[in-house]
């Protein structure tokens, strides 16, 4: 049974969608969508409102954004109505960050570059359940098919998800042997969301609760090397933790998702096989801070080994990892928000054009600076003031958010100006102007999040 869509989306999928190939409005991207959210929140709104009467001249004039596209864009309710009703017709739900069914680990995970937008078919509640990610290759031998199919027969025995993304090789054998076994399956699908819910084995999963499809693109785009790509962070994001079965060394998907994990500052644990069998990829994964799967690990103590590689984990992280810089993790943020922007257009595109799919070049190159500083000042802005709602110096600022003090005056003077901050003198400190009436900020810079500050629209 596929649940009405709520408001809140409706106006999100207005915004971020792609409804059909004609429109003349470009939907908007992660960043555009998050300055939109910023204004919603200072404006005490919801997404909802919007598909009402609202001051779009003032929206466009916080955010930057055209004023004419943003009200095309909200002028779609014809086509979402009936784009959405074929989705609805075959089982496609369609739900938005701001949704309390929207997986709260992947925004906890991703933060500012959870996808607004998340397409599916099944119970989408499935997500909530501890998991054990499972990737590989396509072309994984026949020891490691043998391999995946016990992982995920024990995961099944023990009432752990299994999550992987769909894909030929590792991917397919471990969904299929979970859902084999009794098991549930968490698939994160690149492609073709809306022909492989018609498949038999997935009708049969998903009819059964043992199974639940979502993907961050549109239910009819093509396969796009970039979609595969940003398709694994979610992986990683719906997992509490993730085992690679094989992977080529420096190329393909699998080695490039774990990878990025394994480098990301609030990271999952990233397990490996290794054994005499095992790629050369899978022993370099090692060597950057993977922990090696033990080849003792039965039905019985799975569990339990989960957990010592956990804390063996966890021992191995450097310090360097530990203490980034705030401004560091914020600019790596928005470089993939703006990659995966340029992935979702991309793909989007292969499906309506007649020529063979392949990714734009435009996808895999990085934001101008100018774009990409006013990305970061927006995305820590929400952390400026939750640190200033008691008075404090720059040096203070800088201490407690670990960014230099010349990068941090820049900010705080910014947000003084915009009226947000105030300045007081002898000794100068900034404190939060504005008070959200009781709203709680977004917690550790999460603007993904912050949807759910807002209050409901009556």
């Amino acid at each position: 049974m596929v649940e009405m869509m709520t408001e809140d989306t409706k106006a999100v999928l207005l915004l971020c969608g792609y409804l059909d190939k004609d429109g003349n409005a470009k939907p908007l991207n992660n960043s555009e969508y998050g300055r939109v959210v910023q204004w919603l929140v200072q404006s005490r709104l919801r997404p909802a409102d919007l598909l009402h009467d609202f001051d779009s001249t003032a929206l466009s004039r916080k955010t930057q954004i055209d004023e004419a596209r943003l009200v095309a864009l909200m002028q779609r309710g014809v086509k979402l109505a009936f784009t959405v009703e074929e989705w609805e017709r075959n089982g496609i739900w369609v739900i938005s960050r701001g949704d309390t069914k929207y997986p709260e680990k992947l925004k906890r995970h991703l933060k500012a570059s959870a996808p607004p937008i998340l397409y599916g078919a099944g119970d989408i509640g499935l997500c909530n359940r501890v998991g054990l990610g499972i990737v590989g290759s396509r072309n994984v031998d026949e020891i490691g098919e043998v391999f995946t199919r016990t992982v995920a027969e024990m995961c099944s025995a023990n009432g752990l998800n299994v999550v992987s993304g769909g894909a030929r090789g590792v991917d397919q054998i471990s969904m299929s042997s979970a859902l084999n076994s009794g098991g549930v399956v968490v698939g994160v699908l690149a492609e073709k969301l809306l022909r492989k819910t018609v498949e038999t084995e997935a009708r049969q999963g998903i009819a059964n609760e043992q199974l639940v499809l979502l993907s961050p693109y549109h239910p009819n785009a093509s396969f796009n090397v970039g979609a595969a790509m940003g398709r694994n962070k979610l992986i990683y994001g719906l997992a509490d933790y993730t085992l690679v079965v094989s992977t080529d060394y420096q190329k393909g998907g699998t080695w490039a998702g774990a990878t990025e994990e394994l480098e990301r500052p609030n990271r999952r644990p990233v397990f490996v096989r290794i054994d005499q069998h095992s790629p050369v990829g899978n022993r370099k994964l090692q060597e950057s801070g993977a922990v090696a799967w033990p080849s003792t690990v039965g039905r019985e103590s799975i569990l339990d080994a989960i957990a010592e590689l956990c804390v063996l984990e966890k021992a191995q992280q450097t310090p360097t990892e530990e203490q980034r810089s705030l401004f560091d993790l914020t600019d790596e943020t928005q470089v993939e928000t703006a990659k995966a922007d340029r992935v979702e257009e991309s793909s989007f595109r292969c499906e309506i054009s007649d020529n063979p799919p392949r990714i734009a070049k435009e996808s895999v190159e990085q934001p101008h600076d100018k774009d990409l500083s006013e990305e970061v000042y927006i995305a820590i802005l929400p952390i400026i003031k939750q640190c200033a709602k008691t008075p404090k110096t720059l040096s203070e600022f800088s201490n407690q958010l670990d960014i230099n003090s010349s990068q941090i005056k820049k900010w705080l003077e910014r947000a003084t100006g915009e009226g947000i901050l105030k300045k007081t003198s002898k000794p100068i400190r900034y404190s939060l102007r504005i008070e959200l009436h009781g709203l709680d900020e977004e917690s550790d810079g999460d603007r993904a999040a912050i949807e759910e500050t807002a209050p409901k629209s009556d």
